[in-house]
Order: structure tokens, then C-alpha cells, then sequence
């Protein structure tokens, strides 16, 4: 259960992480960029740069969730979580199954 919790403190930190940085960056998107440079007096050049630097920002954030994502997901034991669920768990399933007849159109009853 020990593991259990230390795993559960570092997703509560992976996602601090996420929110320090600054989540509202990573789905700017480059026309909104564009538009609030667009209002800056800037050079031709350090707009461009700054779009880059935006561009690249958002790159390397977005990888840096994934493979945050990915290091936790590859520690996970599928089988042992199956394993649990299926202990701890009722698995209940219900269904309804309905057939009803189709209603004829206009063309088929001629063609009776």
C-alpha cells in the first residue's frame, strides 16, 4: 500500500509541475501569438523569434507530459491491476435487446 501512495504523491506532483509551468501556454496557439505580437511595436525579427521560441516552448511541454505520462504508465502492472479489480469487484453486466419490425414505406407496399 506504501507504493501505492508514493505513486499517487508523484502524479499530485506531476501535475503540479504541469500547472507551474503554465498549462494555458501549452494550447496557446501560434495565430493567437501572432495577434497580441501583432499589437507589440517589435521588429520584424524578434517577432519571429518570439513565435519560435512560443512554437518550441509548447513542443517541449507537450513531450514533457508524455513522457512523464508514459514513465508512470509503464510502471503500472496491467495484470496485478487486473488482478485487484477483479478481487476487490462485482463485475455486472445488464443488456436490453430490442428488435423492433420496420415500419413499410409507401414504395414496398406497392410492390406487395
Amino acid at each position: 500500500m506504501e507504493e501505492e501512495d508514493k505513486d499517487k504523491k508523484n502524479i499530485s506532483d506531476i501535475f503540479k509541475k504541469v500547472v507551474s509551468t503554465g498549462i494555458s501556454a501549452a494550447f496557446t496557439t501560434e495565430d493567437t501569438v501572432k495577434n497580441i505580437i501583432q499589437d507589440l511595436p517589435l521588429p520584424k525579427e524578434m517577432a519571429q523569434g518570439l513565435l519560435a521560441n512560443a512554437k518550441q516552448t509548447k513542443e517541449e511541454f507537450v513531450s514533457g507530459v508524455k513522457n512523464e505520462l508514459k514513465t508512470y504508465l509503464d510502471k503500472i502492472d496491467l495484470t496485478k491491476e487486473i488482478d485487484r479489480v477483479l478481487e476487490n469487484y462485482d463485475l455486472e453486466v445488464k443488456a436490453n435487446i430490442k428488435f423492433n419490425k420496420k415500419k413499410k414505406s409507401a414504395k414496398s407496399k406497392k410492390q406487395e
